[in-house]
């Protein structure tokens, strides 16, 4: 039984979204960033914190790729191409996306109030918009990002078009508006939604 550690409403929907669509069994605790009951784990204090017999396992990214792998699914396998393209993806999006969102984030209420710089959003949108139309062109032709599979970077995605939207960063592309409708309608994305309150 895998322990997840961090609200829903943060990175760790995305690892309650892997368990889910895995159908793993495991224990939610909801605690915040830096609270005693991460900080223990992890001592950066950020959220999601998996832990598998006692090890804790940080990092959104790398905790969905070891279930993935781990559990044969949701990713294509290690040293072949398509698992290169898959990483590229990965790395694109956590470039682009999750690094331009999570900038606003810390300009908009992470940062202690004197060191806030709220003009950066601005130059934020533009990149996300950006990004956004090297994007289309990177996705594949089935209803996921690599085409006929599900994989890792769908999930990194729609976390982000799911941020975005809360952020108010707009979705430019009609195709990635698309995109995030439908996978936003998931069963397993909706069940973890429900622990957002």
């Amino acid at each position: 039984m895998y322990t997840v550690i961090g609200k829903a409403n943060s990175r760790a929907t995305r690892v309650l979204w892997m368990l889910e669509e895995l159908g793993q069994g495991y224990e939610h605790i909801p605690a915040a960033p830096n609270s005693d009951g991460v900080v223990s784990f992890n001592p950066a204090g950020k959220v999601p914190v998996l832990i598998e017999d006692g090890t804790p396992i940080t990092d959104s990214t790398a905790i969905i790729q070891y279930l993935a792998d781990k559990h044969g699914a949701l990713t294509f396998p290690a040293g072949t191409l398509d698992r290169a393209r898959q990483d590229s993806l990965t790395q694109f999006l956590l470039d682009e996306f999750d690094a331009a969102l999570w900038m606003a984030a810390r300009h908009s209420f992470v940062l202690p109030e004197e060191l806030r710089q709220s003009a950066i959003k601005t130059s934020l949108i533009w990149e996300f918009t950006n990004s956004q139309k090297t994007l289309v062109q990177r996705m594949g032709d089935g209803p996921y990002l690599m085409g006929a599979q599900m994989t890792v970077p769908d999930i990194i995605l729609t976390h982000c078009g799911i941020w975005a939207r809360v952020a108010k960063f707009p979705i430019s592309e009609d195709r990635l508006a698309l995109y995030l409708d439908r996978m936003i309608a998931r069963p397993a994305l909706a069940k973890v939604r429900e622990m957002m309150g």
